[in-house]
């Protein structure tokens, strides 16, 4: 059967997560003046990102509702126990830095989502929440190409787990194979979705190359169409890419 609609990953896929969190996280430790107890800005980052993989996991794995995995990133990070109420204020300063930096698509999105519309219907599925991801889609200015937005914290599935993908192909009234899916995430995306019946795609913009055998893989959604339209060819950029 051919596909009929393409299902997004939001963060790294659509939004430049890594860039914003960067510029914010470095802005806000230094003006909570944190970077003193590190080597440079760039160990603090790592800090950070390592403690947000443990506790964002946790959140994945059902462990955790999401505002306690932020409260739980702030208290590793900064070593020391706290209220929640003091959690939350911290981590509200590092959102303030996050949103006040410069937040942006790639240049790629608009064209790939313009050249597959309207042949192919649009719809996102996250591992985060709703109330974190519509109101970033509004201020890109994406938020009317997708029917659909879907998000772990609401659904009580994270992808991989087939039963986040199948709601969301629910939620398009499509059958799986019917359906691709885009994300930046070898293993959590693109397997993920092929496992539940998809038809995975890994965005592989860092040009890494080392995901998983046997994967679809892209370096730029330019490249999108081709490979949807079943291009053999589809390994070269498009125009759009």
């Amino acid at each position: 059967m051919p596909i009929r609609a393409v299902l997004w990953d939001i963060d790294d896929t659509l939004f430049d997560y890594s860039g914003a969190e960067r510029t914010g996280a470095l802005r806000y430790f230094e003006a909570e003046g944190l970077l003193r107890a590190y080597e440079s800005a760039e160990q603090a980052l790592g800090h950070w990102r390592a403690v947000m993989e443990i506790h964002y996991d946790r959140f994945l794995a059902g462990e955790l509702t999401f505002p306690e995995q932020r409260r739980e990133r702030v208290r590793a990070f900064l070593g020391r126990p706290l209220a929640d109420a003091e959690a939350d204020a911290w981590f509200e300063g590092y959102r303030v830095h996050y949103e006040g930096a410069d937040w942006s698509a790639f240049p790629d999105v608009v064209p790939a989502l313009d050249a597959l519309t309207p042949a192919y219907r649009h719809g996102v599925l996250s591992n985060s929440s709703v109330l974190q991801q519509d109101p970033k889609l509004r201020a890109l200015g994406l938020r009317d190409r997708f029917e659909v937005l879907l998000c772990s914290a609401e659904l009580g599935h994270a992808k991989p787990a087939p039963e986040a993908f199948l709601a969301a192909c629910d939620a398009l009234r499509l059958p799986p194979r019917e359906v691709a899916y885009v994300g930046d995430k070898p293993d959590i995306d693109a397997r993920g979705a092929d496992e539940a019946g998809l038809t995975g795609i890994w965005l592989d913009r860092a040009r890494t190359g080392a995901g998983l055998p046997g994967l679809r893989m892209i370096t730029g959604l330019g490249q999108l169409p081709a490979l949807l339209a079943g291009d053999t060819r589809f390994g070269a950029p498009s125009r759009i890419g």
